[in-house]
């Protein structure tokens, strides 16, 4: 596990911009394709901005990499929570990659279903099909009640080992989502959160120092068997954890 820790979260954003140009140029190296799973959520804004300008733009060969999502809450395309019009509006739109290598979680139909389609979705790029996928690179952040992509505590789906999609039904929130599991993330050569703010310090401490209980802090789940995990964070977020 490697922690790297900024003062604030756009120089963090920065280090991350360079770290996902590095795998981007290395993946293309080996075998002439990136795959990377973007995340939702506030935190990797400032990121695809980033990715997105004169600075770093150029930096990727866009038309050799393929974009999945983490998870996805199961809206429309258009509505306003939706993960995937996010990273369009601050990225996808504003490079060159191809829209056929653009892959969003699809939120049509019944969630499960979709589920299910999306994971005959990500078999049809990746060629070894026979275990679990292996992503060049997959985005993550943390929410204060320790979830991470749609991993929640207490979900069923946190003790899923063989499928690489999976659904979860939110009550307080009255809505279905769709997501990675565990198994799949555990996979991917390169794993970054990005955890900014002091409403996140409790949380980060916990699920980095505390004692270990997934199922009430599901980013915990996150511990990639041969990849390499990094966090992303300020020094708000880094506020209470003792040794890093």
């Amino acid at each position: 596990m490697n922690i790297h820790r900024y003062t604030t979260p756009d120089k963090a954003s920065e280090a991350v911009a360079n770290f996902v140009v590095e795998v981007a140029q290395k993946s293309i190296q080996e075998r002439e394709k990136f795959t990377v799973a973007l995340s939702g959520g506030s935190s990797p804004k400032p990121l695809y901005n980033l990715l997105a300008s004169d600075r770093f733009r150029d930096q990727i060969s866009w038309k050799k990499t393929y974009i999945f999502w983490g998870d996805e809450r199961f809206v429309p395309p258009d509505d306003p929570e939706n993960n995937a019009r996010m990273a369009r509006e601050t990225l996808l739109d504003h490079v060159p990659v191809p829209s056929n290598q653009i892959f969003p979680i699809p939120t049509d139909g019944r969630p499960q279903e979709a589920a299910e389609r999306y994971a005959s979705t990500i078999a049809s790029v990746f060629d070894d099909t026979a275990g679990f996928p292996r992503f060049d690179l997959i985005l993550l952040g943390l929410g204060e009640n320790g979830h991470t992509a749609s991993l929640f505590p207490h979900t069923t789906v946190l003790e899923e080992h063989k499928k690489w999609t999976d659904t979860i039904y939110l009550d307080d929130k009255d809505q279905s989502r769709i997501t990675l599991t565990a198994p799949v993330i555990n996979q991917a050569k390169n794993i970054a959160f990005l955890v900014f703010g002091e409403k996140k310090a409790n949380i980060l401490s916990k699920v980095i120092e505390g004692p270990r209980n997934p199922q009430q802090w599901p980013a915990q789940l996150i511990s990639p068997s041969s990849g390499s995990l990094h966090w992303y964070i300020d020094e708000a977020a880094g506020r209470e954890l003792l040794n890093y």
